[in-house]
């Protein structure tokens, strides 16, 4: 039976657009299907150098992987980059003794007016060419570099730039200049990233809608910075740290969604400046809160009219719920609240107003917290639990306790066991 190659009518930029999604090795390998594929790859718009496409190099054949990727990059009449990629695996082979020439194949994905620029590479130093930081094509920047320390020339100009991630590098204050002089930025992030020898973490970008300031939990100590953000326009925002010593935060009206995971410090008034960081996002409409004690003035919380879903995530809590309730008294809207620690005491003066209600790590000592949100949560909808932590004994037990509580309720209750 013969069958017909249909795909192979098409046009060479669907094709070539095909060829984008596959590894850069399986994309090499239609050149064998027909003459029409056969330099089909070298037209791509997406070129991407991962674990898989260095696997199986051997000093005998590194030579000709080089080669190919300079012809791949830098032969003429190519069509325009959409995104090139290279991951930590490359920076394995850069040595000393294979000296990949990384920054010629930047420049020539900057040549061919790339629009993102994706690099997962330890320790860049002189890898990173100075124009990479006055491209106007780009529109995407991320950059991992474990180790690195970044300084930004002074001519920084990324006019179309909207996108700017960071992960593990390190920063002076060339890094808020460099910022500042991408008009246009929509989304920023700097995840387990150090600033260095800055005082204030300052964000000035009307622009931003995404903000994501995620540091390292783990390094407790006193933190010296403060930060300020003015970014009125903002949508999502994320922040993961020890309490600072300030925040000074624009009016975030447009903010739909926020993600704030803190813990105190002994060194500062933690409740006092938590408390400010938490005032400033009072317009949020889904809060993810993470926090390992009541750290909050809850008499100078203000209302949170606009928020519809509440997911706290509790660390270490030891019967100091109290606070809880009454952060949850402020939310006279909240449809779906997902509560997710190791231990709660049943809150005693809680009446609130859920559709959902989930909890995430649910133990057997909750029965009598589940009957209590049954009897309180006015019109509740739908009970999620989440019961893998439990034994298969546990469980069975709990499921029979919890089906009997839903019957015996007035409620017109869905019921969602996940075992």
């Amino acid at each position: 039976m013969c069958v017909e190659d249909r795909i192979s009518s098409f046009p060479d930029p669907i094709l070539c657009h095909i060829l984008s999604f596959l590894p850069i090795k399986e994309a090499v390998r239609t050149s064998i299907i027909s003459t029409k594929w056969r330099y089909l790859f070298a037209s791509i718009s997406t070129i991407k150098f991962d674990a898989y496409s260095m696997s199986g190099l051997t000093d005998r054949n590194i030579d000709s992987f080089k080669n190919f990727v300079d012809r791949l990059l830098k032969s003429p009449d190519q069509v325009s980059l959409d995104c090139f990629r290279l991951s930590h695996e490359i920076c394995s082979w850069n040595d000393g003794d294979h000296d990949f020439d990384i920054s010629g194949w930047i420049c020539a994905a900057l040549c061919r007016g790339v629009k993102e620029i994706d690099l997962q590479i330890s320790y860049l130093e002189d890898i990173l060419p100075a124009v990479l930081f006055t491209c106007g094509s780009l529109v995407t920047l991320k950059l991992d570099a474990v180790g690195h320390k970044f300084k930004f020339p002074s001519d920084v100009c990324l006019g179309n730039l909207k996108t700017l991630h960071f992960r593990d590098s390190n920063f002076g204050d060339s890094i808020l200049r460099f910022i500042s002089n991408c008009h246009v930025l929509e989304d920023l992030a700097f995840i387990e990233c150090d600033f260095y020898n800055t005082s204030v973490i300052n964000i000035q970008t009307p622009s931003l809608k995404r903000f994501i300031l995620d540091f390292d939990l783990g390094e407790f100590g006193d933190l010296k910075y403060v930060v300020v953000i003015n970014a009125p326009n903002l949508v999502y925002f994320q922040y993961t740290d020890i309490v600072a010593q300030g925040y000074t935060l624009s009016t975030m009206k447009s903010l739909e969604k926020a993600h704030i995971n803190i813990c105190g410090c002994d060194a500062i008034d933690s409740q006092t400046i938590a408390t400010h960081l938490i005032q400033r996002i009072c317009n949020v409409r889904s809060l993810r809160l993470t926090i390992n004690e009541g750290i909050f003035r809850t008499s100078r919380l203000p209302i949170f009219h606009n928020l519809i879903e509440f997911e706290f995530l509790g660390r270490g809590f030891n019967g100091r719920e109290i606070w809880l309730v009454e952060f949850l008294h402020r939310m006279p809207n909240l449809k779906i609240l997902t509560l997710d620690f190791p231990a709660l005491e049943v809150p005693s003066c809680l009446s609130f107003h859920p559709k959902e209600i989930e909890i995430s790590c649910f133990n057997t000592h909750m029965i009598e917290m589940v009957s209590y949100f049954l009897d309180n949560a006015m019109i509740l909808e739908k009970l999620i639990i989440n019961m893998d932590p439990l034994t298969v004994t546990q469980k069975k037990k709990a499921r029979n306790q919890l089906l009997q509580l839903v019957k015996s309720s007035k409620k017109c209750l869905k019921l969602v066991v996940l075992l």
